[in-house]
């Protein structure tokens, strides 16, 4: 935010200061407005679908309904787009999909466009990438990216070619980054008078029928990265000798394995067929690269818009470009991964506890155990010096157990002065408040409740540890600043935070125990 946008979030919200008078909750929700209205885009990120938002997966292109971004981002966007605002969603647990994998004890796979990502693979799975050749030889011919000036003219070059493979019949695949380049083309198609197939994530119901007939003779399809992958698409009656499917890029992707997953639409099984790329210096990945330079050489030599130009140069600068882009998100990746490793090590601890939890005939025994750890903390977190403040313990003691028949009384307490005898004492009440709870009601009966409010306990307090990890992510990064690592002291908090959890979570328990059964 601008300091003139805090100005006018102050006013409007009749606020002096929203970092001190707002605190984080306010300016976090601000800072997801401003990521849905700047960062989030209509048919790119996401699709309005019968009043819903639906999130479109940058890689694959399909919708991914039932996800929804977190934190209020998704709200944000509701909002932006004046649909039925749904309310936040709580995350009742997370993963990465690294760490999900290596709970696996064999992991393997297979894809025709691993080998750009073989470091990854090696560095984060400890996979080797090993190449295997294809049962025929591949016949396609990838020719020289064509690079216009401006968007304007590319589009229109794009639809001159599509009118020319048309007319001959031959059957063009189209790929497009995004839904809304892929409407784009569409309208210049139709002002074309050329008959196409669209498919995006609007349509995606459709996407084997469409598929099944982009081989034939004269098909047009103009396809976001959802283009069949994982299938072939079969050459209808007399294709080969048109020269097989053709394909056309509209951009280059920031990975290549995305290009080689379109290129790859084409060739299959020693099919002949041919791809071209069409780009413009008004492209995201060339304005990475450096459009503007090409530009201006390009109107120094008077190079005309509708003129594309072909530059072994820059089709490698290109192609380092998104080795740099790759090599940038590998890091993100991996910088993400580092500190799920973290929070995955408090998932692992937790989650053990759940499954004895659910798998235990006797769940007294552990709650009994708790009693005596329960009780020596209450006492040292409220030892003063060589004293202890009675009053403190009294309420503590008398806030887990809301027992009607026995209360401890303060003249107790105060006649006890060790710490061992005073931690004794309130381990034994609860003890007996324990087993008077057992009696009224059968031992099984009592074991299945004793269960249902362990495994209560611990998912509600897991889930605020998830949020609370969350937020603490996002504050370490300002450590930096300091010439600390982020992720040291995110560790160290972690640590702290975790033995807080831990603690929490018995008392919770044991505490909810008590409440259950009193109420009862």
């Amino acid at each position: 935010m601008s300091e003139a946008g805090v100005e006018k979030i102050e006013k409007a919200l009749k606020i002096d200061n929203i970092y001190a008078e707002g605190g984080f909750r306010i300016v976090h929700h601000i800072e997801q407005a401003l990521k849905a209205k700047t960062l989030f885009q209509k048919d790119v990120d996401y699709v309005l679908k019968d009043g819903e938002v639906l999130i479109v997966d940058e890689f694959t292109g399909r919708l991914m309904p039932g996800r929804r971004y977190s934190e209020g981002l998704h709200q944000a966007i509701e909002a932006k787009e004046r649909v039925e605002i749904q309310r936040e969603s709580k995350t009742l647990a997370s993963i990465t999909f690294q760490n999900y994998f290596r709970l696996f004890d064999k992991l393997s796979g297979m894809t025709g466009t691993a080998k750009t990502e073989e470091e990854e693979f090696y560095k984060i799975y400890g996979l080797s990438t090993v190449v295997v050749p294809t049962n025929k030889p591949i016949l396609r011919n990838d020719m020289q990216d064509l690079i216009y000036k401006t968007k304007k003219a590319k589009y229109l070059a794009i639809a001159e070619k599509v009118q020319e493979l048309y007319k001959n019949q031959q059957p063009v695949l189209v790929g497009t980054a995004n839904v809304e380049q892929s409407e784009i083309l569409s309208e210049v198609f139709k002002l074309k008078g050329i008959r196409h197939e669209i498919l995006n994530a609007k349509n995606h119901a459709r996407e084997a029928e469409i598929v099944a007939s982009a081989g034939q003779k004269g098909a047009v399809t103009i396809a976001t990265n959802m283009a069949g992958r994982g299938t072939d698409i079969k050459l209808g009656s007399g294709v080969y000798d048109l020269g097989g499917l053709y394909i056309i890029g509209t951009q280059r992707h920031e990975s290549r394995r995305i290009d080689n997953q379109l290129r790859g639409r084409s060739g299959r099984q020693g099919d002949v067929g041919a791809s071209q790329f069409y780009l413009s210096l008004e492209d995201d990945l060339m304005r990475i690269f450096g459009g503007e330079r090409v530009s201006k050489a390009m109107s120094a030599l008077n190079v005309p818009e509708d003129m594309p130009i072909q530059s072994k140069f820059i089709s490698s600068a290109i192609e380092k470009s998104q080795k740099r882009v790759e090599g940038r998100n590998f890091d993100m990746r991996k910088h993400v991964v580092e500190y799920d490793d973290v929070i995955n090590y408090h998932r692992e601890i937790v989650y053990k506890r759940r499954r004895e939890v659910l798998q235990s005939e006797n769940l007294e025994s552990m709650t009994v155990g708790y009693f005596t750890e329960l009780a020596k903390n209450i006492v040292l977190q409220h030892k003063n010096g060589s004293t202890f403040d009675y009053n403190e313990i009294l309420e503590v003691i008398n806030s887990i157990s809301v027992s009607r028949d026995l209360k401890v009384n303060l003249d107790q307490l105060t006649d006890i002065v060790e710490i061992e005898d005073l931690s004794m004492f309130i381990s034994d009440y609860f003890v007996v408040e324990f087993n008077r709870l057992k009696s009224t009601i059968t031992s099984h009966e009592f074991n299945s409740v004793l269960r249902f409010l362990y495994l209560n306990t611990i998912d509600t307090f897991w889930m605020e540890h998830i949020d609370d990890m969350g937020y603490l992510r996002q504050n370490v990064s300002l450590h930096a600043y300091g010439q600390k690592d982020p992720l040291v002291v995110y560790k160290q908090e972690a640590y702290l935070r975790f033995k807080d959890l831990l603690v929490k979570m018995k008392f919770g328990y044991v505490s909810s125990v008590f409440k259950a059964f009193s109420a009862k």
